[in-house]
């Protein structure tokens, strides 16, 4: 579906950045409302995916479709999420004492260059209580993204409610974690793997500055693709799940 209208997915997905972009940077409120219409406007992306699957076309305009939609039920999935993820990411400090979090909402080093900045996230992240820590804050998190999954499909195509939409999402992933745990394998290989050794290849053989413009122009465009196939496959493994078989 990508492949046949590359152009379109790309501007859908960007939209959908700068439309978050420019809701983070509101002042005071930015933080808060940014998570909470993630769902809104993901529901374009099912729009898309729906309207090329009889034959039409991706459009930016179909990125806002969720506000005329059960907004209701879309607004309060962005609250889960938010609330969620926090959540799994405080539980990283039961193992680690807070290092995780402090690299992440911590203070820069006192020798604020990228140096000393690459040299402390080297360090920490090398730290084995770290790497447990974030193991178990991703566990922590996957009952919040799997209920989160098709959450949003269900809301829109199936009109259903916001707590039977997430009950829906957890108990079919659940029910197919064989496919849902190679998904996620492919998508961490394809997602983190690839583009951390392509970089590191390129780093290598290619000497500085160039190198970092040379991996600007290749990875860049592979995670545009690549994150627009997500969203795609959202659509797609919705209708495998909860429509098999239909045409």
């Amino acid at each position: 579906m990508f492949r046949q209208h590359r152009l379109p997915w790309i501007g859908l997905l960007f939209g959908y950045y700068v439309s978050l972009i420019v809701l983070d940077l509101l002042p005071v409120v930015g933080v808060f409302v940014a998570p909470m219409v993630k769902p809104v406007l993901s529901v374009g992306f099912l729009a898309a995916a729906w309207t090329q699957e009889r034959g039409g076309v991706p459009e930016l305009r179909m990125l806002f479709h969720g506000f005329r939609t059960n907004v209701a039920a879309l607004l309060p999935l962005g609250l889960v999420f938010m609330l969620g993820i926090s959540l799994a990411l405080a539980s990283t400090a039961l193992i680690d004492g807070g290092q995780f979090l402090g690299l992440l909402y911590g203070a820069p080093p006192a020798d604020d260059t990228p140096v000393a900045a690459a040299q402390q996230m080297q360090q920490t992240l090398g730290n084995p209580r770290v790497q447990l820590a974030m193991l178990f804050g991703a566990l922590c998190a996957a009952p919040t993204i799997l209920a989160l999954w098709w959450a949003p499909a269900l809301v829109v195509f199936q009109d259903a409610r916001f707590s039977a939409a997430l009950r829906g999402s957890l108990r079919a992933a659940l029910g197919n974690w064989r496919a849902v745990v190679t998904y996620a394998l492919v998508v961490f290989t394809l997602g983190a793997v690839v583009p951390a050794l392509v970089t590191l290849f390129l780093a290598v053989l290619v000497p500085p500055p160039f190198n970092g413009v040379l991996t600007t122009l290749v990875v860049l465009p592979y995670v545009a693709f690549f994150v627009a196939t997500l969203h795609i496959a959202d659509y797609v493994s919705y209708r495998e799940v909860f429509h098999p078989g239909e045409k």
